[in-house]
């Protein structure tokens, strides 16, 4: 092979075509080749006086131009159609990186800081960038791998209680106590907030369901308090559905109701009646039972019995209007004129028949232990009109009796007594022997009252304006 090679000042410059060919032969290895010891001709033709020192270049391909001549031979000898060779970044567009090119060679860069100091490998940002506080995303400043990070001293981190939900069972344990705290306190915005504490899931319902049945076994005042809550509840705790859910669930459970509750048909229609009067739930709930219960066993007797009750009361003139009161009138909510009109009646009664545990029961019945004291008054008041000692001795066993069940407290009783104790002179106007009468009653009350009300008993003495052995004077006082 013929090779055009020039020297330079003592330097071998090979082609093009030959160091592709010396790269292709050999391209880890170094090539050197090395002249003749005689000095070449002269430019001028002849040997030039001037002897050179003979300059040895070593060919190292980069190990690029070696992948791209041995993985790629159509940019060798001509046959890409140039006629020599090219590097190939010429043809395929790839990016050169010069000698003294200062853009890095990873892909990462070389870890090196920015200028100025911020950033980099190992490092945070500028000197006394920790004082400033990103206010669009604080939680950048806060870097777990930072070595001055204190995870106890931030207050980002927030914890929340997850409660588990509760079966049927848990959800009695737990609603129980509320209701019955309930008909205490009668305050729905408390039961609400004890209700938000447990996790009740989609069984609402069953909250109702309790209620209902819990009232079924208390008085009427207990049962208007419950459909108070229904009502309070609907929109915040029960929805539409939840209420007709546990109304279901009530009309098929009304056989074992009706064990423990005779009445349960007739109080549960009431229930009803109430619910769709306070726009809980609509009143298609009823038709669909009066239109869908087929005559057969006990339940559907049961069932039967309850929605006709609602119907007949939802049917009834200004029906709506008076279910407002389908409970009753019961508690302080009846006026003091009525309440002391029972009391007398309840007396009467109880002086005529001597039945005591009736009379007990009438007055539960009024459920108003803070009036009480009024018939405390009434009864006193009545043994001093009558005087007589049957009267005085029924009388003083009913106060007895209520005294010692605690129907009746302390406080009740006492001020009942001192109530007749300041009205005494008014009294005596229309009962002449009231002081002699209330003497004889008090001292028959002394095992049950209070002994500073024995003390404090008004008594009206003799005066005398002349006394054997003063002489006819009349006495000073």
């Amino acid at each position: 092979m013929a090779h055009n090679n020039k020297v330079t000042n003592g330097t071998i410059v090979r082609d093009d075509d030959e160091l592709a060919a010396l790269a292709a032969a050999s391209p880890d290895e170094p090539v050197k080749e090395l002249l003749g010891s005689k000095s070449p001709k002269g430019k001028h033709g002849g040997d030039d006086h001037h002897t050179s020192r003979i300059k040895h270049k070593a060919i190292r391909p980069s190990a690029r131009l070696a992948a791209a001549i041995n993985g790629d031979a159509s940019h060798l000898n001509g046959v890409d159609g140039v006629g020599a060779w090219q590097p190939r970044h010429a043809t395929t567009g790839l990016r050169k990186f010069t000698k003294n090119s200062r853009r890095p060679r990873g892909r990462y860069g070389r870890g090196l800081p920015k200028k100025g100091g911020g950033g980099g490998k190992g490092t945070w940002g500028l000197p006394g960038s920790e004082l400033v506080i990103d206010e669009e995303n604080p939680l950048l400043e806060e870097d777990p791998h930072d070595p001055n990070y204190d995870s106890d001293s931030q207050d980002n981190c927030k914890f929340e209680a997850i409660t588990p939900p509760l079966n049927e069972d848990e959800i009695e344990k737990f609603v129980t106590p509320i209701i019955a705290e309930y008909f205490e306190h009668g305050e729905t915005e408390e039961v609400i907030y004890s209700l938000e504490e447990l996790n009740l899931d989609e069984n609402e319902y069953q909250v109702l369901v309790i209620a209902i049945t819990l009232a079924m076994e208390r008085k009427n005042s207990h049962r208007e308090m419950i459909s108070v809550l229904i009502s309070d509840f609907y929109g915040r705790v029960f929805s539409e559905v939840d209420i007709e859910r546990g109304f279901d669930l009530l009309l098929k459970s009304l056989p074992d109701l009706v064990l423990d509750t005779p009445g349960a048909p007739t109080i549960l229609g009431n229930f009803i009646a109430r619910a769709v009067a306070d726009d809980c739930i609509p009143p298609a709930f009823v038709n669909k039972y009066l239109e869908g219960v087929i005559e057969g066993g006990d339940r559907e007797g049961y069932i039967r019995s309850c929605v006709e009750h609602a119907s007949a009361l939802l049917n009834m003139k200004h029906g709506l209007v008076k279910l407002d009161s389908v409970w009753g009138i019961t508690g302080g909510m009846r006026p003091v004129k009525y309440l002391i009109r029972q009391m007398k009646m309840l007396l009467k009664e109880y002086i005529s028949s001597g039945e005591l545990e009736e009379a007990v029961r009438c007055l539960q019945e009024l459920e108003v232990p803070h009036f009480h004291h009024e018939l405390v008054y009434e009864a006193v008041l009545m043994a001093l009109e009558d005087g007589g000692e049957k009267t005085q001795e029924l009388i003083a066993s009913l106060l007895q009796s209520l005294s010692s069940s605690v129907i009746v407290t302390i406080d009740q009783l006492r001020n009942g007594f001192i109530r007749i104790y300041n009205e005494l002179d008014d009294i005596t106007l229309d009962i002449p022997l009231a002081y002699q009468n209330l003497e004889r009653f008090v001292s028959k009350c002394v095992d049950f009252i209070p002994r500073d009300l024995v003390i404090k008993c008004p008594s009206r003495g003799r005066k005398r304006f002349v006394s054997e052995g003063d002489g006819g004077r009349v006495k000073d006082e």
